[in-house]
């Protein structure tokens, strides 16, 4: 089939790269000549794993195709995906004007019939906003589909072939069929298409996404009393995670959640309820827990060193694993805090240390390796889970380290094992090993 994907940012490359490898032609459209011309030249604006093969496999056999011209995508495929952003805006909401302008670019150009289906994450009701702006650009026909990705920082590419669900928010049958033939190479394992209306489609993108943080928030709750009791968190999560009507997923305890999806979706569905006049507690308790686990845990860091600037070694500046995103990254707000109290900071992150440094102003020192960032250093402060934090030399930690102290916000280590190497250790929700 033939496909445009407009807005090349993390989920349209993946969406056009995954789409490609399953046979269909696709044009990526972006206004950034920048990022296109480095595209064309091999060069992936994201780190994610899987992706760049993909990109580049399929660019090779002209499969991918990049370009700024919007209407070449437009006149080459029948299939139009909207991934532009749809930021944050000072109230909460969500921006969609970029949604609505390209839309209606869309509508102003196309010569005939086309399918726009819309990736990003919108409002309940933007599928009318949408159709309003292309009625008033043109009287050709067209279709508006709501398809909201699910796709998970780190394993995006693995989502995308080998989806949970794929939601098809459309009630025209001719439309549904087109879609179902679009994502039937990922199918192959099961039917797990689900079609709704348009706003249900909508809403399930944010609903998800609220239900994952709550969970998230709760367990980051629950660890902070743990720690006022001297209970265990990880014991706790097992044995509720072990309910089948709770399960195992996104019960991990930390510093809190980030990135470009769950804060920003928690914002605008509290927005959302705001101006149905619905008050979103759940959703607002979960953002208050958040920034409270941040805080929470920082200023156990502050609170250990009296106050008193020290310099700490930080591994992991990513909002998660497996990414480069620094948006809303609980490690940089941590960073930030710890700043502001005067703490020096030598900073590693296998994949975002350069991006981090600029969020942080160039404020902290980013080293080559984790055990560069030692030197010196009062500290060990954990913030992302990357892989290659979980079985560290801790010979070479107490060696480098002033004094061997590690406070980990991802609570990837054993008790007996930092005990036995003479480390003391700050985890969350567990208790303090001397």
């Amino acid at each position: 089939m033939k496909v445009c994907v407009v807005g090349i940012g993390y989920v349209g490359l993946v969406t056009a790269g995954c789409l490609a490898e399953a046979g269909n032609h696709v044009i990526c459209v972006d206004n950034d000549s920048k990022k296109i011309d480095g595209l064309k030249k091999g060069a992936i604006p994201i780190y994610e794993p899987g992706l760049s093969e993909i990109v580049q496999r399929n660019e090779k056999v002209k499969r991918l195709e990049f370009t700024t011209d919007l209407k070449h995508g437009v006149d080459n495929a029948l299939i139009i995906f909207l991934a532009v952003g749809t930021p944050s805006q000072a109230d909460g909401s969500a921006d969609i004007s970029a949604v609505l302008a390209v839309a209606g670019e869309i509508a102003r150009i196309m010569p005939d019939y086309r399918i726009v289906v819309s990736k990003s994450t919108v409002p309940v009701g933007t599928h009318k906003k949408v159709a309003e702006v292309m009625k008033a650009k043109t009287n050709k026909p067209f279709d508006y589909v709501s398809n909201p990705e699910f796709l998970k920082e780190g394993s995006a590419v693995e989502d995308f072939m080998s989806p949970d669900r794929i939601i098809i928010g459309t009630e025209k049958q001719s439309v549904r069929e087109t879609m179902k033939q679009l994502y039937g190479p990922f199918m192959r394992k099961g039917n797990r298409i689900i079609f709704m209306d348009p706003a249900s489609a909508e809403m399930t993108k944010y609903a998800a996404n609220v239900m994952l943080a709550t969970r998230i928030s709760f367990m980051n709750e629950i660890a902070g009393l743990c720690e006022k009791m001297g209970a265990d968190v990880e014991s706790v999560r097992q044995g509720i995670g072990s309910d089948s009507r709770i399960g195992r997923a996104f019960l991990f305890p930390g510093v809190g959640y980030g990135g470009s999806c769950f804060p920003k979706d928690i914002r605008a569905l509290i927005h959302t309820g705001e101006k149905q006049k619905i008050e979103m507690k759940m959703a607002k308790a979960a953002q208050q827990a958040n920034e409270a686990s941040q805080e929470r845990f920082a200023g156990r860091i502050i609170n250990y060193f009296k106050g008193k600037g020290a310099t700490l070694a930080v591994w992991g500046l990513a909002f998660k694993a497996k990414t480069d995103d620094v948006r809303e990254s609980p490690a940089i707000n941590c960073v930030n805090k710890l700043l502001a109290q005067g703490f020096e900071i030598r900073a590693y992150d296998p994949e975002a240390g350069l991006t981090a440094k600029t969020a942080l102003g160039g404020k902290i020192k980013i080293c080559e390796n984790g055990y560069d960032a030692l030197d010196g250093a009062d500290a060990l402060v954990i913030l992302t889970e990357w892989q290659e934090f979980r079985n560290p030399d801790f010979e070479v930690i107490v060696k480098k380290l002033k004094k061997p102290v590690i406070f980990d916000g991802r609570n990837l280590y054993d008790f007996d094992v930092v005990k036995k190497a003479g480390i003391e250790y700050h985890s969350v929700g567990r208790p303090t090993v001397k």
